[in-house]
């Protein structure tokens, strides 16, 4: 039994087939993406509340029990934002708990390498699916790897100034009202305390009306948008979902439109025209373009399958106009050579606007926290006074 026992333990020790992850730059030097981020500039662009950081670069190697890399196989990618949380809810709540990504890939080293923008803070989920490409090649792979992003410091040290201002501001309301007031005849409060509430109401109907707005333009989209100012204008970034050239077709199919929060389909095939055959010995680059911005959400580089195809599901996480490229180029080394070319297609994102829930949590917080000034300084001005009457 003993050596039985320690066989199982031993089995159970030894090396299994993996796939190991690993990112550039480190995950612990990447922040969330910064909403209204602008043209990168060298690499970096400047934004409302730092420095954006270009799409986090992953590679995925599938090893086998010796941790060598496994040849000739097919990976299947999910990625999941991370799950709900009804408290503290970060800058994209509609992309929480979704599916981020979702593409299927052909490797023939055991390699899936993509670039991918990475919107909130939390913990993501990667669900691999490592198949053989010939049957029975070796034991197929399941495995879910974890990724944890932290949020910007940035984002604490704008929460403390806040803070600080409504604690100030809720301090200041207390010392007023706390103060030994006198009340005119006719009247229901004294003068500085109906100043400081009628203050603090305008504010409340401003802040409100604001919000209400802004909730309404984005759930209707505001006139003139620039998704239909695009389709008034002629744009650079017109649909070229088919072309022919050099003796290949390309055509990529897939969603016009699509929606924050849901992912869009895509499909890319090229033929060879001469042989009529599916074209396997290309690359493909696929980039997405957020076209208001500028900025790049996701790449990927990588070969067709058997079928000269590709097919990938993405979310766009900002309700702006995107443009889906694939450029098709020779593989180093072919017989074949020829000039990459590139097929498009525009895709107009629809914006969500964040849950009600979502925005009266926040505004439950920032009350409590204006109370929580106004109380203290309602006690600092009772034992001032009564402190003084004493002397």
């Amino acid at each position: 039994m003993g050596i039985v026992l320690y066989g199982l333990v031993g089995f159970s020790q030894s090396p299994q087939p993996s796939v190991r992850m690993t990112t550039n730059p480190p995950i612990n030097q990447v922040v969330p993406f910064e909403a209204e981020a602008t043209t990168p500039l060298g690499g970096l662009a400047v934004i409302g509340s730092g420095k954006y950081q270009p799409p986090v670069q992953f590679m995925l190697q599938a090893m086998d029990a010796q941790r060598q890399p496994l040849e000739n196989a097919k990976i299947h990618l999910q990625i999941l934002t991370p799950p709900k949380n009804p408290w503290f809810t970060t800058d994209f709540p509609i992309v929480e708990g979704t599916k981020l990504l979702d593409i299927e890939a052909t490797a023939p080293k055991g390699k899936l390498e993509f670039q991918q923008l990475l919107p909130q803070r939390g913990t993501y989920q990667f669900l691999l699916n490592v198949t053989p490409i010939v049957a029975n090649a070796f034991a197929p792979i399941q495995q879910t790897l974890s990724l944890t992003l932290h949020e910007n410091p940035l984002k604490f040290r704008y929460f403390g100034i806040l803070v600080v201002i409504l604690l100030v501001a809720g301090l200041g309301g207390g010392w007023v009202i706390g103060g030994q007031q006198r009340t005119q005849p006719g009247e229901i409060a004294p003068r500085r305390v109906r100043l400081l509430l009628s203050g603090a109401i305008i504010v409340a109907i401003i802040s409100l009306l604001i919000v209400t707005i802004s909730a309404e333009m984005a759930e209707q989209g505001m006139p003139m948008s620039m998704s239909q100012m695009s389709n008034n204008e002629p744009s650079p970034t017109a649909n070229q979902n088919m072309i022919k050239s050099q003796g290949f077709e390309a055509q990529l199919l897939g969603d016009v439109s699509a929606t924050v929060g849901k992912v869009a389909s895509y499909q890319v095939k090229v033929n060879n025209i001469q042989t009529n055959q599916p074209a396997t010995d290309i690359i493909l680059n696929v980039t997405t373009t957020q076209l208001e911005n500028n900025w790049i959400p996701f790449t990927y580089r990588g070969v067709p399958d058997s079928a000269g195809q590709l097919t990938w599901q993405q979310e766009f996480f900002d309700g702006a106009p995107h443009k889906v490229e694939v450029e098709v180029s020779p593989q180093p080394g072919t017989a074949r050579q020829f000039r990459p070319f590139q097929v498009s297609q525009k895709v107009e994102v629809e914006g969500v606007a964040p849950p009600l829930r979502v925005r009266l949590t926040s505004l439950i917080y920032f009350i409590i926290i204006l109370v929580v000034g106004l109380l203290i300084g309602l006690r600092l001005k009772r034992h001032r006074t009564q402190t003084t009457a004493l002397n």
